[in-house]
Parts: C-alpha cells; sequence; structure tokens
C-alpha cells in the first residue's frame, strides 16, 4: 500500500504525494542505436523497454516496427554497435559491456550480482527476416564485410573475424603490437584498414591476406586516427594529431590543440596534407560528439567536423586539395552526423530553426557533401535526433519526441513537397504513462556574476503560491537540457524526474551552465572552467538566485540536485552557499579534483610542469572539500561502485570528510551497477530517493 503524505510546501498543500511514484513517470520505451542498410530501405534500432533491451527492425515502405530479437531480462546488458549488412539480410550487433565509461569500456558488467559474473561482452548476428541468434564471439565493435559474408570484430586488441552466419570458420585474423581499436573493410571487402595504439603514438594498418605482411600507412612518431577509404579504394584520409611527450606544457591555461588531414595513396604509399586547423583555441580538435567526423563522400568531397569559426560545423574540401567550404553557417550546432548511402548527403542533428528557442532543442538538419546551406527537415517545436537517410534516399528516419511525448521511431519523406513527422514507433507508446502530467518546460535566460549569459529550463510545479524549488544540474560537462525529452537515455531519466518533481509541486530549474555545448566555443570551453577555477559555478549559483526571487519561490526552500559533474556542481552549492542552497541530492559527484590531478602529474607529461604546484592548488580550491567548513546543508550521496566514469572513492572520501565535521549526510550505495544505471530498477531507485529526500527535507 503507498503512502499518504500531507506535506506543507510554503503557503500550498500537497496531499497523496505517493499516488503516482517516478516509476510510472519511467513507463516508456527508450530507442537508441538507429542504422540503415546500404541496400533495400531497411532500418534496424534498440529499444529499452523498462530495462529489456532488443533489437527492432523496419523497411519501407510502411517502416512498422517489427521485433527481431527476444530478450526478456532486465540484465543491465546494453545493445551497441548496431550494424545492418549491405545487401540488408543480416543484423548485428553487440551485447554488454558499458561503452559509456571513461575505462573498461569492453568489460563485461553485472548490476544483477549474478553469482556467474555478468554478461560476456559477445558480438551476434541475425537475419533481418529472422530465424535464430548467431554467437559470433566473444568481442566488441564489429564491421560487416561489404560482401555481407563475414565480420570482423575486436577482442583483446586484437582483430578477428568469422563468418555472418556462425557457421564458416574464423579466428584471430592477425597479431600486432598494441592493441587495435578501429577496423574498416576495403570497398571491395578484400583488405582491412585498421588503427593500432601503441601508447604514445598510432598507427594505421592495412591487412590484405594471411601471406602478405602488414603495410603500414604513413607510419610516424605522431598519432593517425580515423582513417577512411575513398570510394574506389584507392586512397584512404585520415587525421594525424601528434604523438605524446616532449616537454611538459603549463597544466593551467588553454592552448591549442593542433590536428591536421591527409590522403594517402594505397598503391605508392605517397601522402598529401589537406588541411591544417587553425593555429587557435578554436581550430584545436573539436571535443563535440564524433569528434572530427571525417567522411569521404561523393564527388571526391572530404567532409569533416571543426569548431574554428565558434560553432561546431561541418566544412567540405576538394581530395586534391583547395580551400575548405563550411556547409553549416549559422550560430548552431551538428552532431549525430550521418553519411548517405550514396555519400552524397550529411545528415545531422542541429539545434536550428526559425524559431529562436530552437537552440534549446534538436531537429533532424541535413545538408549536400558539395554545397553550403542546410536544409531543417523536421521544424517545429519538437525534439528530432539521431538521423539516418534510407538507401533509396527518399525518407530520412529519427527518433521523434516533445516536450510531453517520449522519443519514438519517426519517418519522413524528403521525395514530397509537403514533408510530415510519421510516428511509426507510435506502438510502442505505454498507455499507462502519463502524458496528461507532463508539463511545458521555458526557456528562461539570466546572467551570472561575471556577465555570462546563462540559459536554463523551467519546470514550473503544480499548485499555486510559494513553492520550494530545485535547481536541477546535468552532467558532462559538454551536455546540453532541452525544452523536450532528451535524446540520452541518461537525461531521459533527469528529464523524467524533472517532470516528477514538477507535479509534486516543485518548481525545477534545469541549468544549462558553462561548458556545456549548444551554445558556441567560447561557452563550451571557458577560461578557468573546472579544476582551472570553477568559473561555471557561477552560474549555477546565479540559478539559485534567479529562483530565490521569483514570486512563486519560497526563498528558505532551494534545492540543487545533478549526477557525474552535476554531482560536483551540488557539492560546491552546498559546501560554498548552504546559505542559498537548503539541501541537496549529489549522485556519482566528483569533490576533490586533485585526486585526478595527482594522478596526471605521476607521468612524465606533467610531473615537470612549470605551474604544477600552482594547478594542484588551483584544483584543490576549485574541489567542494576544499570548502567543507562551511557546507552546513544537509545532502543526500548516491554512487553504484563500478563506476566506470566518476571513482566511487569521490564519494566515500567526502562521506569521510562530513562525518568527521557531523555534517548531516545520508547514502545510498548500489553494488554492481555502473555510473549509467544499467539496470532499470536502479534507475527508479535513484531518482525515486533523489524526489523522497526533497519531500522529506522541505516537508
Amino acid at each position: 500500500m503507498k503512502k499518504v503524505w500531507i506535506i506543507l510546501f510554503g503557503m500550498i498543500s500537497i496531499s497523496n504525494i505517493h499516488a503516482q511514484d517516478y516509476a510510472s513517470f519511467k513507463q516508456y520505451a527508450f530507442p537508441t542505436e538507429l542504422c540503415s542498410a546500404a541496400s533495400g530501405a531497411k532500418i534496424a534500432y534498440v529499444l529499452d523497454e523498462k530495462g529489456v533491451r532488443n533489437v527492432y527492425v523496419a523497411e519501407a515502405p510502411l517502416f512498422a516496427p517489427r521485433k527481431l530479437t527476444s530478450f526478456s531480462d532486465d540484465d543491465g546488458q546494453e545493445i551497441t554497435s548496431l550494424r545492418i549488412s549491405d545487401d540488408g539480410n543480416w543484423v548485428v550487433f553487440v551485447k554488454g559491456g558499458e561503452h559509456g565509461g571513461n575505462w573498461e569500456t569492453g568489460s563485461k558488467v553485472n548490476p544483477n550480482s549474478s553469482v556467474l559474473g555478468g554478461g560476456v561482452v559477445t558480438v551476434i548476428s541475425k537475419q533481418f527476416s529472422g530465424g535464430v541468434i548467431k554467437i559470433l564471439g566473444t568481442g566488441d565493435y564489429p564491421v560487416i564485410s561489404p560482401d555481407s559474408k563475414k565480420v570482423a570484430y575486436i577482442r583483446s586488441g586484437q582483430v578477428h573475424v568469422v563468418g555472418i552466419d556462425g557457421i564458416s570458420g574464423g579466428g584471430e585474423l592477425f597479431v600486432t603490437k598494441g592493441n587495435v581499436n578501429y577496423v574498416e573493410w576495403s570497398p571491395l571487402g578484400k583488405s582491412l584498414l585498421f588503427t593500432v595504439n601503441r601508447q604514445d603514438h598510432q598507427l594505421i594498418g592495412l591487412y590484405t591476406d594471411s601471406a602478405t605482411p602488414i603495410r603500414w600507412i604513413a607510419p610516424s612518431f605522431n598519432r593517425d586516427q580515423s582513417p577512411r577509404w575513398s570510394p574506389d579504394g584507392k586512397q584512404i584520409v585520415f587525421v594525424r594529431l601528434p604523438g605524446l611527450g616532449g616537454a611538459p606544457d603549463s597544466m593551467l591555461p588553454r592552448r591549442h590543440n593542433t590536428w591536421s588531414i591527409h590522403t594517402a595513396n594505397i598503391a605508392t604509399g605517397s601522402t598529401q596534407l589537406l588541411y591544417t586547423a587553425p593555429k587557435t583555441l578554436r581550430g584545436s580538435v573539436p571535443s563535440t560528439h564524433g569528434g572530427t567526423n571525417l567522411h569521404w563522400a561523393a564527388n571526391n568531397r572530404i567532409v569533416y567536423l571543426s569548431y574554428e569559426d565558434g560553432w561546431p560545423h561541418l566544412y567540405s574540401l576538394d581530395a586534391n586539395g583547395g580551400k575548405p567550404l563550411l556547409l553549416t553557417p549559422g550560430h548552431f550546432m551538428a552532431e549525430h552526423i550521418q553519411l548517405s548511402a550514396d555519400k552524397k548527403w550529411l545528415c545531422f542533428s542541429g539545434n536550428t530553426g526559425s524559431d529562436t528557442k530552437d537552440i534549446e532543442r534538436r531537429h533532424v538538419v541535413r545538408v549536400a557533401v558539395d554545397k553550403a546551406g542546410v536544409d531543417v527537415v523536421t521544424p517545429g517545436d519538437g525534439i528530432e535526433f539521431t538521423p539516418v537517410i534510407t538507401s533509396d534516399g527518399n525518407t530520412i528516419a529519427y527518433f521523434s519526441a516533445t516536450t510531453a511525448r517520449p522519443p519514438v521511431l519517426a519517418v519522413t519523406k524528403l521525395d514530397g513537397t509537403e514533408r510530415k513527422i510519421d510516428l511509426v514507433g507510435a506502438p510502442h507508446l505505454n498507455p499507462a504513462f502519463p502524458m496528461a502530467k507532463m508539463v511545458v518546460p521555458k526557456q528562461v535566460i539570466f546572467k551570472a556574476a561575471d556577465g555570462v549569459e546563462v540559459h536554463a529550463d523551467l519546470f514550473e510545479g503544480a499548485g499555486t503560491g510559494k513553492k520550494p524549488s530545485i535547481v536541477y544540474i546535468h552532467g558532462g560537462p559538454p551536455r546540453q537540457m532541452l525544452l523536450g525529452w532528451h535524446y540520452s537515455d541518461y537525461y531521459s531519466n533527469a528529464y523524467a524526474s524533472n517532470q516528477y518533481l514538477a507535479s509534486l509541486g516543485f518548481t525545477v530549474l534545469a541549468v544549462n551552465y558553462r561548458l556545456g555545448i549548444g551554445y558556441g566555443y567560447d561557452f563550451h570551453k571557458p577560461a578557468n572552467g573546472g579544476a582551472a577555477g570553477a568559473a561555471e559555478y557561477l552560474d549555477i549559483k546565479a540559478a539559485g538566485e534567479w529562483l530565490k526571487k521569483q514570486p512563486f519561490t519560497d526563498p528558505t526552500k532551494i534545492g540543487l540536485y545533478g549526477g557525474s559533474y552535476g554531482g560536483y556542481l551540488t557539492a560546491m552549492g552546498l559546501a560554498r552557499d548552504s546559505k542559498l542552497f537548503a539541501v541537496g541530492v549529489d549522485i556519482h559527484g566528483v569533490h576533490d579534483w586533485t585526486v585526478d590531478l595527482a594522478m596526471r602529474a605521476n607521468t612524465n607529461a606533467y610531473e615537470h610542469a612549470p605551474d604544477l604546484q600552482l594547478a594542484l592548488k588551483t584544483a584543490w580550491q576549485s574541489s567542494p572539500v576544499s570548502s567543507i567548513h562551511t557546507w552546513k546543508s544537509p545532502v543526500l550521496l548516491i554512487h553504484a561502485d563500478d563506476d566506470r566514469n566518476v571513482r566511487i572513492n569521490q564519494s566515500t572520501d567526502l562521506i569521510q570528510r562530513l562525518n568527521k565535521l557531523k555534517i548531516e549526510n545520508e547514502t545510498i550505495l548500489i553494488p554492481d551497477d555502473t555510473h549509467h544505471w544499467m539496470k532499470f530498477g536502479n534507475a527508479v531507485k535513484v531518482y525515486q530517493a533523489t524526489a523522497d529526500y526533497f519531500i522529506k527535507k522541505f516537508k
């Protein structure tokens, strides 16, 4: 039986607070991993239905989703690397692992605490039409040969190959020093291009057959990456970064990270420098989703992404050299970038459109590989993301959401005069999901103390009068919360949480603080951010002060919460400004920057840095633990102990410090799960506990 709580929030009364809990706001399926075939206008995607993950397929003309796999457990085993063979007859994917981690991404996870140790990371195939699953082997990152008969994948840093049907022979293809981290078949499928990390440098290799030695393409003391074949298979294009080592740089100032684009002739081995990034901060290697997003496109064009004009944009240049062409001019970003099967078009998610509020959204955008000017395929007030163009070039498939409706599969036809969003994934919508209770978040813009403009999304709580208010802080930090359901499963949890809190009567302000994406380079890469000064905390404090001034806020009841980097900034708020922030929930946050900095300083790259001691001092001053003696507000700390993004000792250490000073705290440890709550039940537990803590402290 659910509890009935009577809670006074300032001047308002909320009853039946648990009539609907957070789990009801999680009654939706979340789609990921959308891909298309090179022929046959077929697509595949993954659907996470309350922790049960399965592959779905669809094809023209109706694109009606069909369930391809039949997994039935909330086992915490994600599905990634989804691919369809070029002939459209096979679907290949990986089950297991934690590919959102900063380390141990290829290692198995065991959030169910199984006595057998959890699921092994496994490459699997299944015919598009159905049939029996084929276990191809233990490994990761599969790529299908152009003839659709073989699959190459990586196991323990080496390349293996197996028949896509799981019957024909397979095994280790070759042995090389270091760890292979990328594999691509040649256009005719007769050889394999790969990159191998050898610690201070990285090489591009070419495997032909068992009788031919590996050929090294333009070997150097640099780190070569992202090799891509020309359509005719006679050349490759790749990105070159400097090798590691040299005199240690200063640790605090921002500096340019150089990179360049080269081509190499396979037959002769000759190379050509095509492009050198501007030697400016904005010209550094892009750190947004997909990095340089290098492609060899149609009409002999090389396309790539660069931040050089202040926004992460797509550029194109002739493979024989020349001046780059900016394809996507404007104040917006391009992410989730895909090249069409005919290599003539790029499609991507962009925060652009005719509405000024589109900077807080994502829409499907396409652009020709050789002509500037974008086509916003899905204008409006929705959220559309992760687009792919089908092989016939007539349809774009993507995921579509609104402020109320969670993401579902959708398609839009490109060959008609009228474009519409066709929600072909609508059958996935759960009738139990409380869509009618969703509020429409509003765009809010205010300024931090140093004049920086900050954007935020306001979820107005149910009821009238002065209410408790909560600042929500995303992680990353290169993330952006949106005016609608998010494209990340992690942040769909947070969006559902913010909606749930609003339904309980809390007002929530989700802050897009500096270091985040979506607002240009200077906002994304500010001076004195993070361990170099924590300038972004000014944005969080400004959010709290903005809420305090609003007529709907009880100024004595302002809280804050967030995960990962959001946990760090939550702890900063409680440590530095307990008078403003009365309570907080810190989910797997960073609390002491010097731990990471000291680890880096023990490497040759930093141990003799000229400003090492100043950097350590600045990192300490930028850490919540340095202000712990002014921390007065109670806090709930939550962390999973197989976290592969933020080490659990960050929370363990903070708890000991809080206890020593008798600062009120409660804790939740979640054994065996990771940073991304691989198990559905754990995500529900975390966000329900968050809401319950605010209810308890603000009643």
